[in-house]
């Protein structure tokens, strides 16, 4: 059975799986900055530092060989499931479409961040006033996981203008621009270790070589091409799959653990040098993982992972309320020694926010107008 044979107008299987996965990776990845942030908010900041070997270990397990394919796979899922664009949507139909399911739950968790932190003390006035002044450029100080919706909103605005050109391009001329959007992700390691400037970049423009062929336009077409050109058996997907996640996760984790020292403060964006979404170890890592659960060959989603895939957009959306507590209850003030062990902890602290964040978007879908509150 090939991809579009186990495709079907109510849903795709492995594709609500992955949903889940992706949804819990991201509480994982929070859950594993609070054992390298180096001030209380709980969250990596510009400097970290590793309090010692263990949390240097599980971090970079956690966060980096675990973790941080959980965004490129919400990307590649929303693009497998939406291109090409339906035949008969108009460029306008489509926005429309689109943005009414994120835009309205995104505002409405954008204010609540804005303001129900003030409830129990977890931000002053101040700070609340501030963020509500950059509520139409940014994400509010308490959502930093919010940064996600705008390039997901981008990866909306440009897929019909990309469709046309998918719905003819032969799996070469595919081919030809995944290896240019494959060569564009050593971008940013150019830029940390031999110039910020590379290919056309200077301060008067920001715009270089590789610009239009990088970034989730990429994620964009590997999904079109892993739905359509790749016709592999299950066994072959599994192999290749199996050996791409384990190559593109180890270096992941072991990037972030051969940069970090215990004791040491270290600019954050060098300590996770490898962990941007669209550096090539991270690309090789979702498309192994992609494919891995492409083999997954059920004919109906069970009821629990269809329903938490239903529930997914609201529970990334709430997650953090619940994150923060219970995160602060396990680290206990001390990132050395938590109520248990880092192997543990971060773990625990995951799947507790996971389950609270779905409870209470469970309870919230059931309210009226909850598509327009919390996406489901």
């Amino acid at each position: 059975m090939n991809n579009n044979e186990r495709i079907n107008h109510d849903r795709v299987v492995f594709i609500d799986y992955i949903r889940v996965v992706a949804c819990f990776l991201v509480m994982l990845v929070h859950a594993s900055e609070n054992f390298y942030a180096a001030d209380s908010s709980g969250l990596a900041g510009c400097v970290s530092m590793l309090v010692n070997e263990d949390n240097r270990f599980w971090v970079a397990f956690y966060d980096g060989t675990l973790g941080r394919i959980s965004v490129p796979l919400f990307m590649i899922v929303s693009a497998f499931l939406l291109v090409p664009m339906k035949s008969g949507y108009t460029m306008t139909s489509f926005y429309k479409r689109r943005l009414l399911r994120v835009v309205p739950p995104m505002v409405v968790f954008m204010f609540a961040y804005t303001f129900l932190p003030l409830l129990w003390n977890g931000m002053t006035w101040e700070q609340s006033m501030t963020d509500l002044k950059h509520l139409p450029f940014n994400f509010p100080s308490m959502a930093g996981h919010l940064w996600f919706m705008y390039p997901l909103i981008s990866v909306y605005l440009i897929i019909p203008v990309v469709s046309p050109w998918l719905e003819r391009a032969s799996a070469r001329d595919e081919r030809v621009f995944l290896a240019l959007f494959f060569v564009s992700s050593f971008t940013p390691f150019v830029h940390k270790f031999i110039t910020p400037e590379v290919w056309g970049e200077c301060f008067w423009n920001g715009y270089g070589l590789f610009w239009y062929v990088s970034g989730y336009l990429g994620y964009l077409v590997l999904a079109h091409y892993v739905r359509v050109h790749i016709k592999w058996s299950r066994a072959k997907r599994m192999r290749i799959g199996a050996a791409a996640a384990v190559v593109g996760m180890v270096f992941t984790g072991w990037s972030f653990w051969v940069m970090g020292t215990p004791g040491v403060l270290i600019d954050t964006p060098m300590l996770e040098w490898a962990w941007e979404f669209c550096t090539p170890n991270i690309i090789i890592a979702t498309f192994g993982v992609f494919l891995m659960f492409s083999c997954i060959e059920r004919s109906s989603t069970p009821r629990v992972i269809a329903e938490l895939s239903r529930l997914s957009f609201g529970i990334y959306l709430i997650h953090l309320f619940f994150l923060a507590p219970i995160a602060a209850f396990f680290v206990n003030g001390n990132q050395a020694e938590p109520l248990i062990p880092v192997a543990l902890a971060i773990p625990a602290i995951a799947v507790l926010a996971f389950i609270c964040s779905a409870a209470a978007i469970k309870v919230l879908s059931l309210l009226p107008g909850s598509k327009y509150t919390v996406g489901c």
